[in-house]
């Protein structure tokens, strides 16, 4: 649904904000983007944007990417998926050339290390809460608390990949869909 009422400038300063702000990747980024995309400028709705995040998760790329690249998609077209993409990214693009350029002269520096080891144990509470919130949305009946568990169990416990978990996932949903639709 194409909302030309979105400004271009305003996909770029939300995704580009959303990318400045948000260290550790996907998980740590779902309440960032929840909070803007959602909540401020109202573009999607909070079911509308796990779906988003489901879809990215079992797409090729890095999921923020793929977030923000199916919301500007939403408001603005083809040329709104580019600009949101561009703008989540260019931080990163920023940030890396400036540290790549620097690395030498701080690696070695304790309060750097310090640091950087506080923003992962941030990062890691973070993740726990948007995980936590993507449960209780998405967890509603024993099915999905049994796919959970398995899921958990077969991605953390073997080697088997996550693909097939996410394969195996969508198998079973397709066939309680048919299974509800056979009993109606």
């Amino acid at each position: 649904m194409k909302n030309d009422k979105t400004s271009l400038k305003e996909l770029y300063t939300v995704f580009f904000k959303v990318g400045l702000f948000t260290f550790g990747g996907g998980y740590a980024m779902l309440p960032i983007i929840e909070r803007e995309v959602v909540n401020n400028k109202k573009w999607v709705s909070y079911e509308e944007l796990l779906d988003y995040y489901a879809v990215s998760q079992t797409t090729p790329g890095i999921i923020m990417i793929n977030v923000a690249t199916f919301i500007g998609y939403k408001e603005r077209g083809l040329i709104g998926g580019i600009v949101s993409t561009l703008g989540v990214i260019s931080p990163s693009l920023i940030i890396i050339t400036l540290i790549a350029s620097l690395i030498e002269n701080f690696a070695s520096i304790s309060y750097v290390q310090s640091a950087l080891k506080g923003i992962a144990a941030g990062i890691s509470a973070i993740m726990i809460s948007s995980m936590i919130k993507l449960g209780k949305s998405s967890i509603k009946d024993i099915l999905s608390v049994v796919l959970c568990m398995v899921g958990f169990v077969v991605s953390y416990f073997t080697k088997i990949s996550i693909i097939y978990v996410v394969v195996f996932g969508i198998a079973i949903g397709i066939i309680r869909y048919k299974l509800l639709e056979v009993k109606k």
